[in-house]
């Protein structure tokens, strides 16, 4: 039997009733076509799983009760932060929805001296708005029950010049980066990743990474789009120091 996992956004505790999201609600009611009484999963990033009925049913609107709850670990021992050059469209969208699926713990969207997209307070609200409803709907389907944290877009150089200095592995995706995947050693329990827009770093962008101690890693002979790199290059972080191989 299928079990629905919905993300809400407000504290969960046994016993309570609560009012699922309108799309959740419309999905379970008029999509799934689920009655009163059956199982959901419910989560909203403290760590746990809530077991909930659905309580009551409209046609827009939908109630869960919940009935327990449960700590669920499926966190990657590696805490990586992807640091994405903002790119266009759906390509972001397509590039968080793997991130958060493939475990990474924080993204921070940059403007480099490349990025086309312009985004003012405004745009840059609703966008990363529109950001975190993506990251959650990955979460549903991936399992996660503590959601990637996502920071406001800013500029490659301000963001360099907030890291504090700490032990974490440091990585810039680079066509002629000197560091090959097949010589990686990542003895850290952090790493970062940054990745550039659909132009690539400039050279006054490798000239401020290269400052902040991120080394250039390179993937193979061939030069990836931004929403493939980013993603190629998680996995294999993953996968050396992460939680592919548990």
């Amino acid at each position: 039997m299928r079990i629905p996992r919905i993300y809400l956004d407000h504290p969960l505790h046994p016993g309570s009733e609560v009012l699922l999201p309108e799309q959740a609600g419309e999905h379970v009611a008029r999509v799934l076509r689920l009655e009163r009484g059956h199982p959901l999963i419910l989560f909203n990033g403290d760590g746990c799983e809530y077991d909930a009925t659905l309580a009551a049913l409209a046609k827009r609107a939908a109630t869960a009760e919940v009935v327990g709850v449960r700590e669920v670990d499926r966190e990657s021992p590696l805490h990586l932060t992807l640091a994405q050059g903002i790119a266009r469209g759906e390509k972001m969208d397509w590039i968080l929805q793997k991130a958060t699926e493939l475990g990474v713990s924080r993204i921070v969207p940059v403007v480099t001296q490349r990025t086309e997209v312009k985004l003012d307070e405004d745009r840059a609200e609703r966008r990363v708005a529109h950001w975190r409803s993506v990251i959650a709907g990955a979460s549903e389907q991936c399992g996660r029950t503590r959601l990637p944290d996502i920071e406001m877009p800013q500029r490659l150089d301000r963001w360099l010049g907030t890291l504090a200095a700490d032990d974490a592995s440091r990585f810039a995706l680079l066509p002629e980066g000197r560091v090959s995947l097949n010589r990686l050693d990542i003895s850290t329990q952090s790493a970062m990743l940054c990745v550039g827009p659909e132009g690539g770093f400039s050279d006054n962008d490798v000239a401020v990474l290269t400052h902040a101690g991120f080394a250039g890693l390179r993937l193979g002979p061939r030069i990836l789009r931004t929403e493939t790199a980013g993603i190629a290059a998680i996995a294999a972080l993953q996968a050396i120091a992460g939680d592919l191989s548990a």
